[in-house]
């Protein structure tokens, strides 16, 4: 997904990236590289863990990984966050140019990386964590999907990527929860971040971009 991101950010057009266009995927991929390492190398002694009941080894791994992808995630949607100011910007100065459908690809490029953003944002911090998520039960959900309300044939089942990514892109959609409520109020003010840059890039800067097309 980061790799996806990284590309979408490559596209986008000089006037709304951070720096140097090479700069922001420059830095996410010097993240991902020791994030992607880290995070096999701490699945794979938190299985060993896991079986001999040492909580506490796998807490630490988890929580070394976590905050190497919570950083990442954090580029990722500060950087996002600052390309969509700069195409606000343009549009409130009026210095938008008479290329509209540049524009409106761009935002809708913002758009598609603050859905993947997010998506991350939420595989990362629910239940401990990729590293963790299924190994123990003791992390607290800050998500209830509706898999896990269905009884007996929920109880070992546990969400993935996929699962995280569609809540981004409903939530992104929709602007509110659809089948999968959030439980911590981190998940709430996560949901109402992606929400409020959703809209903003879809009311504001889709709407004018279609308007100077028009």
């Amino acid at each position: 997904m980061v790799v996806v991101i990284v590309a979408l950010q490559l596209m986008l057009g000089s006037p709304v990236t951070v720096g140097p266009i090479w700069l922001a995927p420059a830095i996410e991929v010097a993240l991902l590289v020791p994030l992607s390492v880290a995070t096999a190398w701490a699945q794979d002694l938190a299985v060993k863990a896991c079986a001999e009941h040492h909580w506490h080894l796998i807490a630490k791994r988890r929580r070394a990984v976590r905050g190497l992808a919570v950083i990442l995630t954090g580029v990722i949607t500060v950087i996002n966050s600052l390309s969509l100011m700069k195409v606000v910007h343009a549009l409130l100065v009026g210095h938008v140019g008479a290329n509209g459908e540049e524009l409106l690809l761009d935002a809708l490029k913002i758009w598609v990386i603050n859905i993947a953003a997010f998506a991350l944002w939420y595989w990362t911090l629910d239940r401990g964590g990729p590293a963790a998520r299924g190994l123990t039960r003791r992390c607290k959900p800050d998500f209830l999907f509706a898999q896990a309300t269905v009884g007996d044939p929920g109880e070992d089942w546990s969400p993935g990527f996929i699962d995280y990514l569609f809540l981004a892109f409903t939530n992104a959609t929709a602007f509110s929860p659809t089948d999968t409520l959030p439980l911590s109020r981190r998940a709430k003010l996560l949901m109402m971040a992606q929400s409020g840059i959703s809209l903003l890039t879809i009311a504001l800067v889709a709407a004018r971009a279609v308007n100077i097309l028009a």
